[in-house]
């Protein structure tokens, strides 16, 4: 049996990564996510939500990103906040997947949780890959807030249509993780 070293060759080597993970159903993705990630050589940094939590453990996501995962202000250590700190040094912030309610969140300007904090602290580039029912997608709250984020800059990675958690048939469904980690390697490779 032997280490396996962290990934150091890659599109994304030397690139830093906060994957914000909301809490959806599809939280579950972000694992595979991850091994993408880190495959294409990226440091990947988790905040986690708090409804996040129910869907996936920290743990878990710790285990595959080698790193510390933040879910919440409480858990930050040291003299400066770590939420600023990975606002910092990171290189992209990508939520996937992104609820309904960080995407309000994020439109405007709510810092409730440290999803919207490190949003509204880093100067990286955003991207938000939206997983919800097709109702809550397609309503017009939700599609008027992507349409102020997108006029920030924030690029939205869509949802597919597909079989959804709820049970429908329709739009909705978070990106693959390949399709994700390949807008990723487009904006930061």
């Amino acid at each position: 049996m032997s280490y396996l070293a962290p990934f150091s060759s890659g599109p994304l080597s030397g690139k830093t990564i906060a994957l914000g993970v909301s809490g959806s159903i599809a939280a579950y993705k972000s694992t595979d996510l991850i091994g993408e990630l880190r495959k294409s050589g990226a440091d990947v940094h988790v905040v986690m939500t708090e409804s996040a939590t129910k869907f996936i453990t920290a743990l878990t996501l710790e285990t595959l990103s080698r790193n510390p995962v933040l879910t919440s202000f409480w858990d930050e250590k040291g003299w400066q906040p770590g939420h600023i700190e990975l606002a910092d040094k990171i290189d992209l912030f990508l939520v996937a997947p992104a609820t309904a309610q960080q995407i309000g969140n994020y439109a405007h300007g709510f810092a409730s949780d440290l999803l919207g904090a490190i949003y509204l602290a880093t100067k990286a580039p955003v991207m938000l890959a939206p997983a919800m029912n097709g109702k809550m997608y397609e309503h017009e709250a939700v599609q008027q807030n992507i349409t102020v984020l997108k006029g920030r800059g924030v690029e939205i990675i869509e949802p597919v249509v597909g079989e959804l958690a709820c049970g429908y048939e329709g739009i909705g469904k978070l990106a693959s993780f390949e399709v994700i980690a390949e807008r990723v390697i487009s904006v930061c490779g």
